[in-house]
């Protein structure tokens, strides 16, 4: 074999970071901070900082691959550590906000995290478990006073340890293939399980993103990702945003639709990302209140489908382009964008948003094919569906701390999605179905499973099931189905048992009351009967339930 006589450069975050402070150095981050005032500083000013927290880093012990968390929205402070925690060599473990403290709890310990970066906003959701973390030494706290901080065991102030330290700092973070960041994906038996990437996998991720084939931000964008960056890594947006020097505009807490509408009208944001729900809101404020949003260029969708209805009525009434995107957190998280491609053109305006709606083609980098319980692959012909698998330069191959098995990896190297899909000709997927019953609310999941076995626990209830109905505002709501011990259980009362154990947003919005549930011929609950029952009106519309899910709210 004939080797090539090309430098071995490694893919580390630090070429992005340095790249930006010397091509982009006046281009701006701002932030929406918590008191509704702006923070703005250039790339140049980032990059100091981010060195300086390298080195406060060292100062408390960090080492190449310990993890530490983050629990925060998204702001400068959160962007400094997505930059500062990989290139001093460790993991950022972005924690979920909307988790149960229990489950927070069980993710930190499986983690093994050694310090925790706070937002003082969040403080409540974090405190309650703060002194049973075995492994976290330290609390580091912003947007937080030296009061709020005594709130927690061995506190410290982020600021304070930024000014102390020096912006003279060495990169740690020498090779490509050590450990990035960590981000856990819940699974149908509610046991989360660790994504870890590398520093190859996210700086190819990051490439796949900049294509013009998927995302393509340039220098001339100004990109709000509404996204959380604890859902897989935000999509890579804050990275490929600082590698062309586009603009970025933070957020923060004000994730509700006023506050939104005003900030894509004053910063003239060209590419925002969220999940359905969020512009679903967006939406009807722009039509109570009518903004200027014409800069928009890419109104960028995840987490879930955006409904067809929805996207005809940003670019009807808009002119706003939709762009909807598919992915995981086990792909970094990107694997198909549906964007309209030369050959559509020629489509009327109802074919185009046939198009789009649509979860769209696979991106250069991503690898998919379809196939049968047997394991045989499958045509894309558009109408033959089969289990969805994928396979390339950004998907995991096995999960933090586990064994690669059968259930998620196949042996011959592919990812099992637990997607049904069809594919088409013209390589457009359309997911229809999940292998598994997960329900997908808002952009988040909640486990069917870990609510019907909450609910059997109750002395109320004798079983239960749970499936995902469609919901015009969260994409899909949980439907609980009981059959009680005795007489009629009270959808609160179930519904404040629930509240202990899981977030608000978990509670299901309805209940149907049954004498029995259907069972396969092997005793499990048949919820394809129970979803055509739904489907044929033979569950009687059920009242809502006390605790809807609320959006902007932590906790939920």
């Amino acid at each position: 074999m004939l080797s090539g006589l090309m430098m071995e450069y490694p893919l580390t975050l630090n070429a992005i970071i340095e790249h930006a402070s010397r091509m982009t150095p006046r281009k701006t981050i701002k932030t929406k901070l918590p008191d509704g005032r702006w923070h703005e500083y250039s790339y140049a000013e980032f990059h100091l900082r981010v060195r300086r927290l390298g080195n406060a880093l060292a100062q408390l012990g960090v080492e190449p691959g310990d993890r530490v968390a983050t629990f925060a929205w998204n702001n400068y402070q959160h962007l400094e550590l997505y930059f500062g925690i990989p290139c001093a060599g460790a993991v950022i473990h972005t924690l979920n906000i909307r988790l149960s403290p229990d489950q927070l709890k069980y993710i930190i310990d499986h983690a093994e995290d050694k310090i925790i970066f706070v937002d003082g906003t969040l403080l409540p959701l974090i405190e309650p478990i703060a002194d049973q973390l075995s492994t976290v030494r330290h609390f580091v706290l912003f947007n937080a006073t030296a009061e709020q901080a005594g709130n927690l065991p061995n506190a410290l102030r982020y600021e304070e340890l930024m000014a102390a330290a020096s912006d003279d700092y060495n990169w740690r973070c020498a090779d490509e293939n050590m450990a990035l960041g960590l981000c856990y994906t819940s699974g149908t038996t509610g046991l989360p399980k660790g994504v870890l990437y590398s520093h190859r996998s996210m700086m190819l991720h990051t490439l796949g993103v900049l294509q013009a084939a998927a995302l393509g931000p340039t220098e001339a964008d100004v990109v709000l990702p509404v996204v959380p960056q604890f859902h897989a890594m935000a999509w890579g947006l804050p990275y490929a945003a600082a590698w062309v020097g586009a603009s970025i505009v933070m957020p923060g807490p004000h994730l509700q639709p006023p506050p939104l509408a005003d900030m894509i009208e004053s910063e003239r944001v060209t590419i925002a990302a969220g999940v359905p729900t969020i512009w679903n809101g967006l939406y009807h404020e722009l039509r109570k209140n009518p903004r200027d949003i014409s800069s928009i260029t890419q109104l960028v969708v995840g987490g879930s489908a955006m409904p067809r209805g929805l996207i005809e009525a940003y670019e009807r009434d808009f002119g706003v382009n939709v762009v909807q995107a598919w992915g995981m957190t086990e792909m970094s998280p990107i694997g198909s964008v549906a964007k309209l491609q030369s050959r559509h053109q020629s489509l009327d305006a109802a074919g185009r948003w046939d198009i789009k709606a649509k979860q769209g083609y696979f991106v250069p980098g991503v690898d998919a094919r379809i196939v049968d319980d047997e394991g045989v692959e499958l045509p894309w012909d558009g109408e033959t569906m089969g289990e969805l698998q994928v396979r390339g330069y950004w998907v995991a191959r096995q999960y933090f701390k586990r064994a690669a098995d059968v259930e998620h990896f196949t042996s011959d190297g592919w990812f099992r999605t637990g997607d049904v899909v069809t594919i088409d000709r013209d390589g457009y997927m359309t997911i229809t179905d999940r292998t598994k019953d997960l329900v997908k609310s808002g952009g988040e999941w909640i486990s069917s499973v870990d609510l019907e076995n909450a609910l059997i626990s109750h002395p109320d209830v004798l079983e239960a099931a749970v499936i995902a109905v469609a919901d015009e505002r969260w994409g899909e709501r949980p439907l609980a189905i009981v059959v009680p011990l005795a007489g009629e259980p009270d959808p609160e009362a179930l519904n404040g048992y629930l509240l202990e154990r899981f977030p608000k947003f978990w509670l299901p919005d309805r209940y149907v009351i049954v004498d029995e549930i259907p069972k396969t011929g092997v005793g499990k609950m048949d919820k394809k009967v129970l979803r055509q029952w739904r489907a044929d009106g033979k569950l009687d519309p059920p009242s809502p339930g006390p605790f809807p899910q609320n959006e902007g709210r932590v906790g939920n």
